[in-house]
């Protein structure tokens, strides 16, 4: 690594740990968020807030309100949320100037690029997850989901599926892809709500977005001498020099917390619903109808709740409403996965039904690079759990389980499960 490579990385670690610690202005700056911006991250259960459909129903593109100057929108509506996430020229997603960041600072990653820095990146990641090469993986997340149900027998009867299930297979699956040593892995597994917590405002974000971005550079500086047999260490061999620490430390990043936090909601909250629905359980269970179910879920329960901020390049008209340079949209895609743009019941799960394409995996060209391998984890995940506990049940009251309320990838803390129905261990 040279000298300019030290300084850049310095710099920009430095202006996200400042970030972090509420010393700057701006959106990392902000301790508590207004009520009003938190709305599209709040739920009852599983389900949006009323507030959030009637909003998508009479005012799918809506002024919440302004912060530090500048209009914040909530676009909740299917259509329009297609649209703005279509949309390559009106908006840009590079974050740097919300954090008073030079634009010659490199901030690494997807989600907050654009292109043609975007497509630089995307282009470097994105054979590594296409379907060939993410057939080699099947084999491990089929063992490592057969290692868990395992788990979960050895300590049932009572089981907390999160714990025992849902965390453990994403985040031991994206360890395997990336290449990361044993040795590092606890350590990331605290860093991972985190990511996504608003409960402190922009200061717990950027705080562990700075300190997993660091770690993960860290990781690849090591494998630049020593490259591993995972993600990390084939693109160092494949491209050498010709990516930096800096861009390939901020590709595992989003890898990292792309594919572990999403997933691991995914599993634990499609549980919970599919066990509110014997019937969608059952058909989780059968290879042919297992992708419609996970499709199905991935829409209803849309966990990643809200998309990249979307900053707006030029004054703009945006479906009636007066859109100016400057403004932030938010789109909530947990609104307009419930639109009726999904039918006269988009509130339920019927993986039956005639659907248009979901955007649980977001739209455009920031569209999850990883969804293929979340499939792949999904469906081998909910076959292996219906086969091996068909009769599978909450263990609790549903009214007494807490979820991660204020998150931008929503989830369940715990899900105790009960592996066999309690009335067949009363007569045996």
């Amino acid at each position: 690594m040279n000298a300019t490579t030290s300084i850049r990385r310095w710099v920009a670690q430095r202006l996200l740990s400042t970030a972090a610690a509420g010393r700057s202005s701006g959106l990392a700056g902000l301790k508590v968020l207004p009520k009003k911006l938190t709305m599209p991250l709040r739920r009852n259960g599983i389900d949006p807030l009323p507030e959030l459909g009637r909003l998508r129903d009479q005012d799918p593109v809506h002024k919440m309100r302004r912060v530090f100057g500048i209009n914040v929108w909530l676009v909740s509506g299917y259509h329009e949320a297609k649209a703005v996430l279509a949309d390559t020229k009106s908006y840009s997603t590079d974050i740097r100037p919300m954090l008073g960041m030079d634009s010659d600072v490199t901030i690494g990653g997807l989600g907050f690029t654009d292109p043609p820095e975007h497509s630089r990146l995307r282009k470097i990641l994105t054979p590594e997850f296409t379907i060939r090469r993410l057939a080699r993986l099947q084999p491990v997340i089929d063992r490592i989901v057969a290692e868990r149900l395992d788990a979960m027998e050895a300590a049932g009867p009572v089981v907390d599926l999160v714990e025992e299930f849902a965390f453990p297979i994403p985040f031991l699956i994206i360890c395997e892809l990336l290449g990361l040593p044993v040795e590092d892995r606890e350590h990331f597994r605290k860093l991972g709500h985190a990511r996504f917590d608003i409960t402190e405002g922009g200061v717990g974000v950027f705080g562990a977005m700075s300190e997993s971005r660091a770690f993960l550079q860290e990781a690849v500086s090591r494998q630049r001498i020593n490259p591993g047999d995972g993600l990390i260490g084939q693109i160092i061999r494949e491209l050498g020099d010709d990516v930096s620490d800096e861009d390939l430390g901020g590709l595992a990043d989003g890898v990292f917390t792309g594919g572990y936090e999403t997933s691991a909601s995914m599993l634990s909250l499609g549980t919970l619903a599919l066990l509110r629905d014997p019937e969608s359980y059952a058909r989780a269970g059968q290879r042919e109808h297992v992708d419609a179910v996970v499709a199905e879920l991935v829409r209803y329960l849309s966990v990643v709740q809200i998309t990249f901020p979307r900053f707006v390049k030029h004054d703009m008209e945006l479906y009636g409403k007066q859109i100016k340079k400057g403004d932030v949209l938010v789109v909530s895609l947990s609104g307009a996965n419930r639109d009726k743009a999904f039918g006269d019941e988009p509130e339920t799960v019927d993986s039956h039904a005639d659907r248009p394409s979901h955007l649980g995996f977001g739209h455009g060209f920031h569209r999850c690079v990883g969804a293929e391998l979340a499939r792949m984890e999904l469906r081998s995940a909910f076959l292996g759990l219906v086969e091996r506990f068909p009769h599978l049940e909450l263990a609790i009251p549903p009214e007494q389980l807490t979820f991660r309320d204020l998150s931008i990838v929503y989830g369940v803390d715990s899900l105790p499960v009960r592996l066999e129905p309690q009335s067949s261990r009363d007569v045996a």
